[in-house]
Parts: C-alpha cells; structure tokens; sequence
C-alpha cells in the first residue's frame, strides 16, 4: 500500500518526555502518510518537566532520521493550528482503553468546533502499550531507570535535569 499523499497528518502531544511509543506512532504514520507534523503543545494547564523549547529539541533529536517528519510547536487551540494547513488529519495513538474514551471525546469536540478537523487512530504496539510520559517521569522521579522507555539523546537531557536538581 502507497503513502496517502496531499495530507498532512498532524501528531498532537506534550511529548514531556517523548518516548519510543511517541516515536513508534511517529514512524508508522511517516510511513502511510507523505507528510506528518508532531506538534507539541504549550499546556498551560500542566506543569512539564522540559520547556516547550526542550521538547522540541528532543523530538528533533528523535526524528533526525525521518525525512517526511517536522517538529513544531503551538499554543492554543489544536483545530486553529491544524487549519494552517490545507488538507490536514490529526493522528492520535491509542495505549490503553481510558485513552480511547478520552480521545474519542476530544475527537468529536475538535471536528465540531469551528473549522473543525477529523481525527484518526493508531493503536499503540504491544511493546509500547504501557509506556506513558507521566509514568516514565513518575518512574525517574523515583531512581528508576527509564532508558528502556524513551531514546539515548532524551535520557540525557533527563539526567541533565537531574543532576541540576530539576525534577
């Protein structure tokens, strides 16, 4: 099966940290899709761990390698940010049953907005499937070792984080 070419699809997330079930949706749509933006969201809402900048640093470092993949960054509204774009679908993966109810919901509520947009979902791999960023923080937080979960380059700027005596 070819890539669905003249979309974008757009992956949505705070990617605080990004790990390798972030990367796995990343490379399974980059390789259906020509073009996939992973858009990492300023959520004032949270309080992250790594700077919006940070983030997007990482997911770069992560990403170096796929050429039909670029980072960005937004704040606001995800439907406004995906309406720069011509023809666009916002991709979301899917780890556990509570993600689907979640997701599902804020589906329905991105089409029905104002210049809506459609969303589709990617099962996460079985690999990855319990695998969140707030459970890999949790788990550093604690002494854990996480470099099973998330790439070389984010574990460094982890324990960078560490030994500044930054979360």
């Amino acid at each position: 099966m070819g890539k669905t070419s003249g979309i974008v699809v757009v992956y949505p997330g705070s990617f605080d940290p990004v790990t390798f079930g972030h990367l796995d949706i990343v490379r399974r749509a980059a390789a259906q899709f020509t073009s996939v933006t992973v858009a990492v969201v300023a959520n004032p809402s949270k309080s992250p761990m790594f700077s919006l900048a940070e983030r997007v640093e990482m997911l770069r470092e992560a990403c170096a390698g796929l050429r039909n993949v670029e980072i960005d960054s937004f704040e606001g509204l995800l439907v406004d940010y995906v309406r720069r774009f011509e023809r666009a679908l916002i991709i979301k993966g899917l780890r556990i049953v509570s993600d689907f109810e979640h997701e599902f919901s804020m589906a329905l509520l991105n089409r029905k907005l104002k210049g809506g947009a459609e969303t589709i979902f990617m099962p996460a791999s079985a690999e990855f499937a319990y695998v969140s960023s707030s459970s890999v923080k949790e788990v550093f937080a604690l002494g854990g070792d996480v470099a099973e979960f998330v790439p070389k380059s984010v574990l460094r700027h982890m324990l960078a984080r560490r030994r500044k005596g930054k979360r």
